[in-house]
């Protein structure tokens, strides 16, 4: 079988999440956020980018809050065509920003050598770590910048959303590995 497009993929995942409620997805995101606070990486990590979920995605909300004050969380925060970060104070200092995505309002973080883990969301995954995103290339403008800093990227996605092979182009960034 032919790999299918990026176009085709993005339909097949959206077509997969359509079949599961709001609820469903909630109870489903308990699975890989608990293997992503038991990883060794997140455990010994000081501070970790993470995101605020859309609908459709792991849900973070109660991760952020649960881990809020214990390790320095960043979110990103849209601008323009790229993504600068923010540190995450709660739900109260967010704002709904591009797409209705909750982000900080407070100021920008500077200090990307000392991010020890990003938590990347995506639409699907494979073994292999390539990642599709949603097709405006936010990520793969960030990841590089992270990577040369030594940061472990883990994709998070819940398990239909894991596929044989994810098509890339050369400006896609892989993740080390997918919780």
């Amino acid at each position: 079988m032919d790999p299918l497009s990026k176009a085709a993929l993005r339909r097949v995942i959206r077509e997969r999440k359509r079949t599961y409620s709001p609820e469903q997805l909630h109870v489903l995101s308990q699975a890989p956020l608990s293997r992503l606070e038991a990883h060794p990486a997140f455990r010994t990590a000081r501070v970790v980018l993470a995101y605020h979920s859309l609908p459709d995605e792991v849900d973070t909300r109660a991760f952020l809050r649960r881990w809020c004050g214990r390790k320095q969380l960043l979110l990103p925060v849209v601008d323009g065509d790229d993504l600068y970060l923010a540190p995450y104070e709660g739900e109260a200092a967010l704002a709904a920003g591009a797409f209705g995505i909750g982000e900080p309002t407070g100021r920008r973080f500077a200090a990307y050598d000392t991010i020890d883990v990003a938590v990347v969301p995506g639409l699907a995954f494979d073994q292999a770590g390539r990642r599709l995103g949603r097709g405006r290339g936010y990520y793969d403008r960030l990841l590089p910048r992270l990577r040369r800093e030594g940061c472990r990227l883990l994709g998070l996605c819940f398990d239909f959303q894991r596929v044989a092979q994810v098509p890339v182009d050369a400006t896609d960034v892989p993740v080390d590995e997918v919780i």
